[in-house]
C-alpha cells in the first residue's frame, strides 16, 4: 500500500508536465511554414483545446469550486477528457510524423509524450473513480442518532 501512495503522489505531478507538453507542441507548429495545412491545425487544435481544459480545471482548483459544487462527479469528467485525449494526441502525432519537417517532428515527439502523460492520468482517474474517491476535499459524513427517552411510571403508595 505504501508504494501505492507514492507512485499516485509522483503521478499527480502529470498535468504540470503535460501543460509543458502541449505548450512545446503547438509551439512547434506554429514554427512550421506547413502550420495552416489540415495536419498542422488538427495539432493546433488539440493542443490549445486541451491547454485551456486544464487552466480552467485548475482555477476551479485553485478556487475550491470542485470542492464547493461536490455532486458533480469531477473525476469522472476528468477521466472521460484524459481518455479521450489519449487517443486524440496519438492520431495528431501520428499525422505530424508524417510531415517531412523538424517542426512537426518536434511536435510529434511532445504530442507522444503528452499521449503517455495523458495515458497515466486517464489511469490514475480510473483508479480514484472506481475507490469512489473525491477529486478534492474530504467527505464529511455526520451521524445523527435520536433516542427516545421513557420516563418511568409514577410511584404509588405513599
Amino acid at each position: 500500500m505504501l508504494h501505492t501512495i507514492k507512485i499516485t503522489s509522483h503521478l499527480s505531478q502529470v498535468p504540470p508536465m503535460n501543460t509543458a507538453n502541449y505548450l512545446l507542441g503547438f509551439i512547434c507548429i506554429q514554427f512550421s511554414w506547413l502550420n495552416n495545412a489540415s495536419k498542422g491545425s488538427y495539432f493546433s487544435w488539440i493542443s490549445m483545446v486541451a491547454f485551456w481544459f486544464t487552466g480552467i480545471l485548475l482555477g476551479f482548483y485553485l478556487f475550491h469550486i470542485v470542492e464547493k459544487f461536490y455532486k458533480i462527479p469531477w473525476l469522472k469528467i476528468e477521466f472521460v477528457f484524459c481518455s479521450l485525449w489519449t487517443l486524440l494526441y496519438v492520431i495528431a502525432s501520428i499525422l505530424a510524423v508524417t510531415v517531412r519537417d523538424n517542426p512537426h517532428s518536434a511536435a510529434a515527439f511532445f504530442g507522444f509524450v503528452a499521449t503517455a502523460a495523458y495515458a497515466m492520468d486517464a489511469f490514475v482517474k480510473w483508479r480514484a473513480v472506481r475507490a469512489g474517491g473525491l477529486a478534492q476535499g474530504s467527505r464529511v459524513v455526520s451521524k445523527q442518532t435520536t433516542s427516545a427517552v421513557t420516563t418511568p411510571p409514577p410511584r404509588e403508595g405513599y
